[in-house]
């Protein structure tokens, strides 16, 4: 299947084995559009077309035929804030989506106690000096204090569509010596002291697992890779701190931070299928502190990871 993104619309090229499959079997299928925006594109002027004529959702499709689906407009509903926002960090662009490398100490959304130089603001910013109308919809969020790959889609197709072909591997600075490779299965839930804090909770929590394995261990710590199965709220930090090992910098989830003052955690790569460019491999270099961090405990930079 061909697709192709043009001023806010795509099209799609129906493959033989699609033959006699419905309008809506087809987008809802393969071309992975969400219930929501099909409806939302039924009620577009022209929102889903084959050469020139209005189609809907219970026509049936030929190999061969080219649809096209107008996506609803867009409009941002709260004022963006730039000043005081650093440049942004692109690590990959094409015309559905936006791989952004999140420093420290940055949220993506405002919130009371911080309203401007957000993700947000940095990375409507950038679209508006291109004179991009694209909007702003994170496939994933980072901690405030996590660094590293944040996928953002331009329009409501790239944000129903990238997510469930996204992998990402994180890395990790843990205390202690770890050894091999493991699994936490453990589910995870708001603590009750706490709105922000998360914990291990076969109450209320939620299913998350995280594969991890040791890479280098050095002075009292080790550097870990890390592979989520799930996406819960401090997912990696409440599971490593679980087994003994919390990260170095996290005091929230009993780490110290005397050698470096933020959880060492970073979103270092990230696989993707784009609407537009494919299938992608996106990596983001560790971020100044962290690599300070692995130099103090002599773990090696140059080792392959």
């Amino acid at each position: 299947m061909e697709a192709a993104q043009f001023m806010h619309q795509y099209t799609f090229t129906v493959p033989e084995r699609y033959e006699g499959v419905s309008v809506r079997g087809f987008l809802r299928g393969p071309c992975r559009v969400s219930a929501r925006l099909l409806a939302q594109c039924k009620r577009v002027e022209h929102g889903i077309t084959s050469a020139g004529v209005q189609r809907i959702a219970t026509d049936h499709l030929h190999a061969g035929d080219v649809l096209t689906l107008r996506l609803p407009e867009e409009r941002e509903r709260f004022p963006v804030h730039p000043n005081g926002a650093p440049p942004l960090s692109v690590l990959y662009e094409d015309a559905s989506v936006l791989a952004a490398d999140k420093p420290p100490h940055m949220i993506i959304y405002a919130r009371a106690s911080q309203l401007t130089g957000t993700l947000r603001d940095v990375a409507l910013t950038y679209l508006k000096q291109r004179d991009e109308t694209a909007a702003f919809h994170p496939l994933y969020r980072l901690d405030r204090d996590t660094t590293g790959i944040v996928l953002l889609a331009k329009d409501r197709y790239a944000a129903s569509a990238v997510p469930p072909t996204v992998r990402k591997i994180y890395w990790a600075v843990c205390e202690g010596l770890l050894t091999g490779k493991g699994t936490v299965n453990s589910p995870i839930g708001p603590a009750d002291d706490s709105k922000v804090r998360q914990c291990i909770s076969s109450t209320h929590g939620r299913p998350a697992v995280t594969h991890w394995q040791a890479v280098f261990a050095s002075g009292g710590h080790t550097l870990v890779r890390c592979i989520l199965e799930t996406g819960r709220t401090h997912q990696i930090r409440v599971h490593m701190a679980s087994i003994g090992h919390p990260l170095a910098g996290d005091d929230f989830y009993g780490g110290s931070r005397n050698l470096i003052s933020r959880q060492a955690l970073h979103c270092g790569t990230v696989n993707f299928v784009s609407p537009c460019g494919g299938r992608q491999n996106i990596t983001a270099p560790f971020p100044a502190d962290f690599r300070r961090l692995l130099y103090r405990l002599r773990i090696p930079l140059d080792r392959p990871l």
